[in-house]
């Protein structure tokens, strides 16, 4: 075991840095079909919550509640998916997506439903830009 967190290689090309939270680094997902952030706690070889100390999931809940309204307020979604599954990729990490009917997978989940699609020029830099608006008001340091 390491003391050092180190991002897992797939979680960073999948995602671009958004902000550090107290617990997490923030990321935002390359995927222009779905407003979507992943929120992963930056402790070395964590692979589930329960491995988190208990003071560190408070933590975490309530950095996932504060980032899902901010998600909320910036997209106007139907709908938040929150999920820490990794199936896929082992480390700790918890996704935020927001959703909305007729989305492109909307009724099932995002994981598994076609190819990503890139941000039109602009666009991904504007929704990072209004989540940490939203994040700044909340009072997240870091943001």
């Amino acid at each position: 075991m390491s003391d050092a967190f180190v991002l897992d290689p797939r979680l960073e090309g999948d995602s671009v840095p958004l902000a550090e939270l107290t617990l997490c680094t923030l990321r935002l997902m390359k995927d222009a079909r779905f407003p979507w952030v992943l929120m992963v706690p930056r402790k070395a070889d964590l692979a589930e919550i329960i491995d988190l100390e208990a003071s560190q999931r408070g933590v975490l809940m309530e950095e996932i509640a504060t980032v899902s309204k901010a998600l909320q307020a910036v997209t106007g979604c139907d709908k938040l998916n929150v999920g820490a599954l990794g199936n896929v990729v082992r480390q700790l990490h918890v996704h935020v997506v927001a959703r909305f009917e007729g989305d492109a997978a909307w009724d099932k989940p995002v994981w598994g439903s076609g190819d990503a699609v890139p941000y039109a020029a602009g666009a991904r830099e504007k929704l990072a830009e209004a989540l940490l608006v939203e994040l700044r008001a909340a009072g997240v340091a870091g943001a």
